[in-house]
């Protein structure tokens, strides 16, 4: 039927168009965000899922940080207590040597002042082993050190503090320890190997410790990544995918529009019949 009051074929070509349009628009926001779900209007369902998952990305972001903060005070405290350790070899080297009955005065109060200098060293070493406003060498810090090891802060891990200062149940040399005579030097050396043994234990717990948290932090890095590749599979448009599906529509474009002018176009023979 001929009817210029209604062209059914102009509005079927228009329906298309629009429908066209319509996907071409989507393809192209995919292409320029690279998403194939940008937000909850493309696929309300989809983007709730991946929300959830960035937000569990986000937490293993902060689980990491605090595992790299405590990691980092457990090595500044493997650095202190290997290096008492080292001190104390050199102390016992020098109390071995000043409880040799033959050394004579001057020389074992050049050793005893050799001796006192390293013991205030240790004193200076556990002092300045601080990270983060954390000593794990001092005693400060009864409870030890905790980190987070879940998202939702549930589940920790806690390394325990080593005091290591002198007089203490680690290093049991005395503050004011020294061989300045036969008998002290003496007496000095079982003192520095019991401390030489304590340490050698401290620093095996320290060392462990770190492991905890070295182990914890490479499987939340793995649960990251997992999670991160997940939320990918969702929202990533594939690109090579769009760019066939835009070169389509362009064309299916280009058609609908000469589709719907051939359409406008009909009415006018109606003017034939009325010559």
């Amino acid at each position: 039927m001929l009817s210029v009051n209604t062209n059914a074929g102009a509005m079927v070509a228009l329906q298309y168009l629009n429908n066209t349009s319509a996907q071409l628009q989507t393809t192209q926001n995919a292409i320029s965000t690279g998403l194939k779900v940008a937000s909850a209007k493309d696929d309300g369902a989809t983007f709730a899922i991946a929300q959830n998952m960035r937000g569990d990305v986000a937490g293993y972001s902060a689980v990491t940080d605090s595992l790299n903060r405590a990691t980092s005070s457990v090595d500044v405290a493997l650095s202190a207590g290997q290096s008492i350790s080292d001190l104390l070899i050199e102390m016992k080297q020098k109390a071995l040597a000043a409880s040799d009955q033959s050394l004579d005065t001057a020389s074992r109060q050049a050793m005893n002042e050799d001796f006192t200098a390293l013991r205030d060293q240790i004193a200076s070493v556990v002092s300045n082993a601080s990270f983060n406003n954390f000593n794990l060498v001092d005693g400060s810090q009864t409870a030890g050190i905790t980190a987070l090891a879940s998202t939702d802060g549930s589940k920790r891990i806690t390394v325990g503090g080593e005091n290591m200062s002198l007089s203490g149940s680690v290093v049991t040399i005395s503050k004011t320890g020294s061989i300045s005579t036969q008998s002290k030097a003496s007496t000095m050396i079982s003192t520095i190997e019991t401390s030489l043994t304590n340490v050698g234990a401290s620093l095996a717990r320290l060392s462990s410790g770190s492991k905890k948290f070295s182990i914890q932090a490479d499987f939340v890095q793995k649960l990251s990544d997992t999670l991160t590749s997940g939320i990918g599979n969702l929202v990533d448009a594939n690109m090579a995918k769009e760019s066939a599906m835009l070169q389509s529509l362009q064309v299916k474009q280009q058609l609908g529009v000469q589709a719907l002018s051939i359409a406008n176009g009909a009415p006018s023979i109606v003017l034939s019949l009325f010559r």
